[in-house]
């Protein structure tokens, strides 16, 4: 395929014509010096002349009023950054509710708020157990709303079989569901663990990526470890 931008005879034709576009043009030295002179104007404030002409504590003077823009913008965006994060952290405690207060306090709790609801009845050891674990929680992550609400109280007939429950909502609907003791793992159930599961639901902002709970396999080995160790002592003796 022949070069369309090739100077020929043939190709000064066909730019006449119109049937192939004109070459482009080449930048030269000069307009590329006037592009550098340019953007060190736009970037410092001054000409290029005027750079020859400053002393090294001017120029180092200049740099640092470059450095300083740069730190007063970052600031400005972290000042505005701790502020929206002040006007969300309101919370921080886990707040007792009725069913009078649910629509309130769930459906209207406001936009891109997370609430998480724990349903419990006084007398189930599981659930005494993730109310402390929500109190820690609260505190650790107010930004978040925790409520929590007598099963019975909140919804009428709510079955024993089903506590502990974890509701959890984002702007106004559910979003994840933990019913029971099989899911909510038993009394073995662990602060760490119940922050991962409800940053699985990204209900709060955990730094926890991997579920802490030990696999069974490690628990075993651990178990066979143990028995190692008694076995050895025993042979010292």
């Amino acid at each position: 395929m022949q070069d369309p931008n090739e100077d020929t005879e043939w190709n000064d034709i066909l730019r006449r014509k119109g049937i192939i576009p004109e070459k482009p043009k080449e930048v030269t030295e000069e307009q590329i010096v006037d592009i550098v002179e340019n953007t060190i104007n736009e970037k410092t404030g001054c000409a290029p002349n005027d750079l020859e002409n400053k002393t090294l504590d001017e120029l180092d003077e200049l740099e640092d009023e470059e450095d300083e823009k740069v730190l007063l913008e970052y600031r400005r965006k972290r000042i505005a950054e701790m502020k929206e994060l002040a006007n969300k952290s309101k919370y921080g405690e886990v707040k007792e509710i009725s069913a009078e207060d649910y629509v309130q306090e769930v459906n209207n709790a406001g936009d891109d708020i997370w609430v998480i609801l724990h349903l419990y009845k006084s007398g189930i050891p599981l659930c005494t157990l993730i109310n402390q674990h929500l109190i820690n929680l609260a505190k650790k992550f107010p930004t978040t709303k925790f409520l929590k609400s007598i099963s019975t109280t909140c919804i009428p007939n709510w079955p024993d079989s089903n506590l502990p429950t974890i509701f959890i909502y984002h702007n106004g609907n559910m979003v994840k569901q933990f019913i029971g003791p099989i899911e909510l793992r038993g009394m073995k159930l662990t602060e760490a663990e119940l922050e991962w599961m409800l940053g699985q639901a990204e209900a709060i902002p955990t730094k926890i990526t991997k579920d802490p709970k030990p696999k069974i396999r490690d628990v075993l080995f651990s178990s066979l470890r143990y028995e190692n160790d008694d076995v050895a002592d025993s042979n010292d003796w």
